[in-house]
């Protein structure tokens, strides 16, 4: 069992959903990118994306966008990443890595997975990657046991869902809605079906993400799905926050109103 999925189990034996936050690395700067990280684990979250920032993030809203340009322009490289998934890990917890895949790509895969592996990564979250060009990625996540999380959507047919998730590993992404990430007044109605679709065709635990920001949201899709993805939100307590300390705190708060949505009776 990986880290990702002893994180899962435990949350499903407090008859809970996991907390998975998401924090791209290098944003502001790497050290308030690994505190802001370090304080959501110790607050709460279960599982922690690190966003590998990207030139053209076609998904990312502009909450997030924003970040990942800055901490491109303040010279965040691959191993800046690395490095926030090896503090995260050698705090004990779980610590995914959220990446397009030409980053991996160009990087070289197997050398990719091995130096993710090295620093205690559980795995990747790919969003771009389609399941025919996923061979090499396949091959490497095996030789060194990573997680590797492919995305469903409402859009997806049964036999596209039955696909994807048979090349999971850890958990399967539902994104509630179609569309770029970013927080929303309201949980979209169609994500109780993607969940409810998704495991006809797995035993993995089933996360869903896109739009989740307050207590309350996170309790509504705690209620039918095994784990809560929220990003835009953290992202946005450290675009707010005056100074470092400040955007600490904020993250720390967020994540304990978060944690105790996804605690609240089922």
């Amino acid at each position: 069992m990986t880290s990702v999925s002893i994180a899962f189990g435990k949350a499903a034996a407090d008859d809970r959903a996991a907390l998975v936050g998401y924090l791209p690395a290098g944003f502001p700067d790497k050290e308030t990118a690994i505190r802001a990280a370090l304080a959501m684990a110790e607050a709460g979250a279960d599982v922690i994306e690190v966003g590998l920032p990207y030139s053209d993030p076609l998904m990312d809203g502009p909450v997030i966008a924003d970040a990942v340009y800055h901490a491109l322009k303040g010279g965040t490289r691959i191993a800046d990443v690395l490095d926030t998934v090896s503090a995260i890990a050698d705090a004990g917890t779980a610590a995914l890595v959220m990446t397009y895949w030409n980053p991996v790509d160009q990087y070289g895969v197997d050398a990719f997975a091995r130096d993710l592996a090295n620093a205690g990564g559980a795995g990747l979250i790919t969003p771009d990657l389609t399941p025919e060009e996923a061979e090499p990625w396949l091959t490497a996540s095996d030789r060194y046991g990573l997680d590797r999380v492919f995305l469903v959507a409402p859009s997806s047919t049964t036999e596209r869902i039955a696909e994807i998730t048979a090349l999971c590993r850890g958990f399967v992404y539902a994104v509630s809605l179609m569309g770029i990430t970013g927080t929303r007044d309201a949980v979209s109605v169609s994500a109780g079906g993607v969940v409810a679709r998704t495991r006809e065709h797995t035993g993995l635990p089933v996360a869903v993400g896109l739009g989740v920001s307050n207590r309350d949201q996170a309790a509504e899709v705690a209620s039918f799905a095994d784990g809560v993805i929220v990003g835009s939100a953290f992202v946005r307590r450290l675009t707010q926050a005056p100074d470092q300390d400040s955007a600490i705190a904020g993250i720390r708060t967020l994540t304990a109103e978060l944690a105790e949505g996804v605690r609240r009776p089922r």
